[in-house]
């Protein structure tokens, strides 16, 4: 089988430069934080369910709080899993031999650095891929202990609030994925048929650098709108992309929501939190706007703001209850195109009423 990365070298490079800026991993601090994580996850799923409605049917939230390091790890292993057809059908096309090792190397320490850099700006993460070889890695919300500890002792944020305030994010997520009996499978279902009509093909990267460029002459970022997996697209993955986009746009401005309304009672300070991060993601240092255009994370991020404005317009137009429309099937799910513009789907979900 060709060895297309080296993912023991991608581990080991991104372990290093994830411990290499880990200030916090021997802080004292770090022991509030496993006890701290699993009261507040329990509390922030019951939070969420009382506000939402949508209750987890895959039993109760399990915490784990990581280092760096740990996050690396975990990744890794999922990465390799959602990659997998891409590998495959790679594999096929390439001689019995395999990829030749200085690539696999070359990818090894693209994965590595590239993991390696996210590891220091991650707070949380549910991850909902299934973990195949260890039952018990399966289902888990993540927050990434120094990172937390980092962002508290910077701002001066009061620990519990901000941790529950974090961990309503995260479960909300969850209760999106396990509350919501069909979301996860057709989630998945959306990734893997992308990854599956991914053509290997060497001339699509040449023929992605002239769309780059003339993108470039017209006065536009090609990359900032899904980053290179966008930008190597096909018309017909761009379509799948924008089903996946109008999604996560949902999901994610869903979270923002829950997060700072669930707890309102209980966060006094949810207001301060959500303006910092916000204030810390618009004013990432070039280098880091440049990678995070690469990747995507610039399109995820504007995800954000994009989905809390679709609530905010759908709830003006016809409450909450018009809203719990898209979580019937993903017929009522909304496009990219109707995120942007909720009139649209609005108008949409009363005509289907009618």
């Amino acid at each position: 089988m060709a060895n297309l990365v080296d993912w023991s070298l991608a581990e080991s490079i991104a372990t290093r430069l994830a411990r290499r800026q880990d200030p916090f991993a021997g802080s004292y601090h770090y022991a509030s934080l496993q006890p701290d994580f699993a009261e507040l996850t329990a509390e922030a799923e019951e939070l969420v369910a009382e506000y939402t409605g949508l209750r987890s049917e895959a039993g109760p939230a399990r915490a784990r709080v990581t280092d760096r390091a740990g996050w690396v790890q975990a990744n890794i292993a999922s990465f390799q899993r959602l990659i997998r057809p891409i590998m495959d059908r790679l594999e096929e096309r390439m001689p019995e031999r395999g990829a030749p090792p200085l690539a696999s190397k070359v990818a090894g320490v693209e994965v590595g650095t590239l993991l390696g850099w996210m590891s220091a700006r991650v707070l949380g993460q549910y991850d909902l891929l299934v973990v195949e070889d260890n039952p018990a890695d399966q289902d888990l919300v993540y927050y990434v202990g120094p990172n937390v500890l980092a962002l508290e002792k910077r701002f001066a944020f009061p620990p519990r609030e901000f941790r529950l305030w974090l961990a309503l994010h995260e479960v909300t997520h969850r209760a999106q994925f396990t509350g919501v009996p069909w979301m996860r499978s057709y989630y998945l279902s959306l990734v893997e048929e992308t990854l599956r009509s991914v053509d290997p093909d060497p001339k699509r990267f040449v023929d992605a650098i002239r769309k780059a460029a003339a993108g470039t002459r017209a006065g536009q970022n090609p990359l900032d709108d899904g980053g290179v997996v966008a930008l190597l697209a096909t018309p017909e993955q761009r379509a799948m992309l924008d089903k996946i986009g109008g999604l996560m746009s949902l999901l994610e401005g869903h979270g923002d929501v829950t997060m700072d309304r669930a707890g309102a009672d209980r966060i006094p300070s949810a207001g301060r939190f959500s303006r910092v991060l916000r204030e810390r993601r618009r004013h990432a240092s070039p280098m880091a706007k440049m990678v995070q255009r690469l990747i995507g994370l610039e399109a995820k991020m504007a995800q954000y703001e994009q989905g809390e404005k679709f609530i905010a317009a759908v709830e003006r137009a016809g409450g909450p209850s018009l809203l719990e429309r898209a979580w019937e099937g993903p017929e009522n799910l909304p496009s990219l195109a109707e995120i942007r513009d909720p009139g649209a789907w609005i108008g949409r979900m009363r005509i289907a009423v009618a």
